[in-house]
């Protein structure tokens, strides 16, 4: 009987043993493949963390460069908001002297008629003279009030130009006031290949940008010039540089009439050739800078001439 117990108690005794190894060898397994699973899962993370710290620098340095941007903006924008300045200092000054000439003018006919000794045809031809510095001084005043609205416009239009154009090399491109005028300046390396005057895919963005600009400003009429190097050509289409130089203009008015619809009646196409350079043409960036073509943003001729007629006596 005891050796029945015995025996029993062993059997039970193994089967515990081998029930709590197969448990250890699960707990195990699955302790395994947690731990799988959890690696993977951070080497994933990793992997997003990697991707995140690219993306990261990426907007670091975009940002950088949209820094400088705003920061040559803000330049530009100083300088033009002096020059306003100082042509309102010098309008303010002309209306000083007018409101002088004014006050001297009436207090001379006042005195007229106290003056017994003037005849009466020697006042009046006096009278005349007066009325006519007056006409003058009204003549002056608007003049003045005239460039004044003149140069805010062209400042409202270059900051616009400047805004829209923000993304194109300062080298391709230049806007500035010149002689009273807004004159946009593109290089032929981005308009033209080398003697052509077919206008490349790039040089259709920017002549959208500069379209959409001008569009709406129908009191402005826009001038399209052609500029060369002094290097010959001599082609079955083109004679020389002025041929050259003009069919790059008239290129230039077609494409902002046929694409973006710009009345024909405010453009006029010229051809420079080479004889209005920017620089000299002894090297290669100076003949790199007279190839050009620029857009001249201008007053209404016509209007502009009547403005400067002097009021009639």
């Amino acid at each position: 009987m005891w050796r029945l117990v015995d025996f029993e108690t062993q059997e039970h005794t193994d089967t515990m043993m081998m029930f709590t190894k197969y448990s250890f060898l699960s707990i195990l397994v699955i302790l395994l493949s947690t731990s799988c699973v959890g690696k993977r899962m951070f080497i994933q993370e990793q992997d997003k963390s990697k991707l995140c710290a690219v993306n990261l620098d990426e907007c670091e340095q975009r940002y950088t460069v949209l820094l400088a941007q705003n920061k040559d903006l803000s330049n530009e924008i100083i300088q033009l908001e002096n020059q306003l300045a100082n042509e309102r200092n010098r309008v303010a000054l002309l209306e000083q002297q007018l409101e002088y000439f004014k006050s001297t003018n009436t207090n001379l006919l006042d005195r007229l008629s106290d003056l017994a000794v003037v005849s009466k045809i020697g006042a009046d031809n006096i009278r005349k003279s007066l009325e006519a510095i007056n006409d003058q001084n009204k003549y002056i005043k608007d003049l003045t009030q005239a460039m004044r609205q003149k140069d805010s416009l062209n400042l409202v239009l270059v900051m616009n130009l400047k805004r829209s154009l923000a993304d194109i090399n300062d080298e391709d491109v230049t806007i500035e006031v010149k002689k009273g005028v807004v004159y946009i300046s593109i290089s032929d390396k981005l308009l033209f290949k080398s003697g052509s005057y077919e206008i490349s895919p790039r040089a259709e963005e920017v002549l959208g940008k500069i379209a959409k600009v001008l569009k709406d400003q129908k009191q402005l009429d826009i001038l399209v010039e052609g500029h060369t190097d002094n290097v010959p050509i001599l082609t079955a289409c083109m004679a020389d540089n002025w041929d050259l130089s003009v069919k790059r203009a008239t290129t230039v008015v077609r494409y902002l009439q046929t694409k973006h619809n710009i009345s024909l009646e405010r453009m006029t196409a010229g051809g420079r050739s080479e004889y209005v350079p920017k620089a000299v043409n002894t090297t290669t960036e100076g003949k790199a800078a007279n190839r050009r073509t620029e857009i001249i943003v201008l007053p209404k001729l016509d209007q502009f001439f009547e403005l400067l007629e002097p009021p009639a006596n």
